[in-house]
């Protein structure tokens, strides 16, 4: 009996993560709660003990991207970090690092650019936006440093042809981290000479 059960929420677990990863996929959702909970609404389960962890979501969706979208997911991904290098460009003086499923390469239709920028005053990035013009909404966003939380100002930038998410931190945050969402480590971050050197990789390998 007691194997029984364990099968079945496993089972069940791997379905909630299967179909919240093809929700992710196709219809764009990026929010892995938002997903995984739709995904068990849709499947008829509700115990918050059978939903899967981010990490399990993250693996189906590369395995769904892989299977069904390949050849799409390598264009997106091309596509996205040549505009994320772009916006880097842009915003050199803030020192700005890559991050999220553009760099991971789990970046589904309708994704985000998330940017981390590393001002020496947080006011000059609004500042600098609005010298130039560019169209954004203002807001925060919470991460985890450590054991805690701590919001950081963000600003969605929608004039171009993707929404980039800047998140502005204070500069001795380039020492340490984030804890990334999916599996709790350190976010992985890439430079703009790093981006550069992906894409180069990225298309010297198509070719």
């Amino acid at each position: 009996m007691a194997r029984q059960l364990n099968t079945y929420r496993q089972h069940a677990r791997l379905r909630i993560a299967q179909l919240a990863a093809r929700l992710m996929a196709e219809d764009g959702i990026q929010d892995f709660a938002m997903a995984k909970r739709k995904a068990a609404r849709q499947l008829g389960v509700l115990e918050d003990r059978l939903l899967p962890n981010n990490t399990e979501i993250a693996e189906a969706l590369r395995a769904y991207q892989s299977l069904f979208q390949a050849d799409e997911q390598a264009e997106r991904l091309q596509r996205l970090r040549r505009e994320a290098l772009a916006a880097m460009r842009l915003l050199d003086r803030f020192d700005p690092r890559l991050t999220g499923p553009v760099l991971n390469g789990t970046a589904a239709r309708y994704a985000v650019i998330n940017l981390q920028l590393f001002p020496d005053d947080p006011k000059e990035v609004e500042l600098f936006l609005l010298n130039r013009q560019l169209e954004y909404k203002p807001g925060q966003k919470r991460f985890r440093f450590g054991h805690g939380f701590r919001y950081v100002p963000v600003f969605l930038l929608i004039g171009g042809p993707a929404e980039v998410e800047v998140a502005v931190f204070a500069a001795t945050d380039l020492r340490e981290p984030p804890k990334d969402a999916i599996d709790g480590r350190s976010m992985e971050r890439l430079r703009i000479d790093q981006v550069e050197s992906l894409l180069a990789e990225k298309a010297a390998f198509a070719g």
